[in-house]
């Protein structure tokens, strides 16, 4: 099988009929055996379904993708992806463990941005990241001798009832980020920054240095008929809507009946203490 995802420096390009490469990925066994990266060759939104066609693609991963793009996609037996955001390698590590579907659903109305970068290991940047990530900077209130340095660190996460939700010694991969620049939440940041090497360290976080206080204003009931594709989702199901600037955003469906559906644009860990144990493996 063969996976194309739209491409720009690592990241998801939001965009399909503009982007200027796809990374694809070769996979058996339902695991990643290889990847390249391919320019579009200036295509527009219709040649580049006959594109990816001529290269074998069997699935593609993208952010945004209007109708005709659709149309083209699936005349050529191509399956769509959309809606997707974040690290490209990520995205299909999620795809392959079935955790990024196609939610075939836009809405236009205006619910704020909602956007996390990506919430833990679903398809997005990877980690516990906040929405400053990134850059060079550093956030203003956190000190210590890591801040601004690119550490690799591995970690679990749990909540207050000992639920582990998170683990990347679970996934054999230490995390990488470079402290205090936004990258992480607030709360992992802080407990890093002055960590020496082969240390581990007990973090507990409140909500206001994690993913916040669950937000009432993030939650949305709509006409189902106001929502393309709204009609076939279900409650609980986990999926991206796109705000006015066309940036997709992950929601749950937290209510649906037959003429309203509800979606809750709090990240899953909102409202909720964290604890987590983080070992700091390498300054790089």
């Amino acid at each position: 099988m063969k996976i194309a995802v739209t491409y720009d420096n690592g990241n998801v390009f939001q965009h399909f009929g503009k982007t200027e490469n796809f990374k694809v990925f070769e996979v058996e066994d339902n695991k990643v055996v290889s990847s390249e990266i391919i320019g579009s060759n200036g295509s527009g939104h219709g040649a580049l379904a006959g594109l990816l066609a001529d290269k074998s693609i069997d699935v593609l991963i993208c952010g945004g993708i209007g109708g005709g793009a659709q149309q083209a996609l699936a005349n050529a037996g191509i399956e769509l992806c959309a809606g997707a955001s974040g690290d490209v390698d990520a995205a299909v590590e999620a795809y392959l463990a079935g955790e990024l579907v196609n939610s075939g659903v836009n809405c236009d109305h205006h619910h704020g941005e909602g956007h996390d970068c990506g919430h833990h290991e679903e398809g997005g940047c990877g980690g516990h990241e906040g929405c400053g990530g990134c850059g060079s900077h550093t956030v203003p209130g956190i000190e210590g001798p890591n801040v601004g340095k690119k550490v690799r660190v591995h970690y679990k996460g749990t909540l207050n009832d000992g639920t582990q939700f998170d683990s990347s010694y679970d996934r054999g991969e230490p995390l990488e980020f470079v402290c205090g620049a936004g990258m992480m939440i607030r709360g992992f940041d802080v407990a890093v920054a002055d960590m020496k090497v082969g240390e581990i360290k007990d973090a507990h976080m409140e909500p206001k240095d994690a993913y916040g206080e669950t937000d009432p204003n993030a939650i949305m009931t709509v006409e189902i008929n106001q929502v393309p594709g709204a009609e076939n989702l279900e409650k609980g199901q986990r999926v991206y809507l796109t705000n006015p600037m066309g940036q997709p955003f992950p929601v749950t469906v937290t209510e649906k009946t037959d003429t309203e559906i509800t979606f809750d644009a709090n990240h899953e860990l909102a409202g909720k203490e964290l604890n987590f144990q983080i070992e700091l493996v390498e300054i790089l």
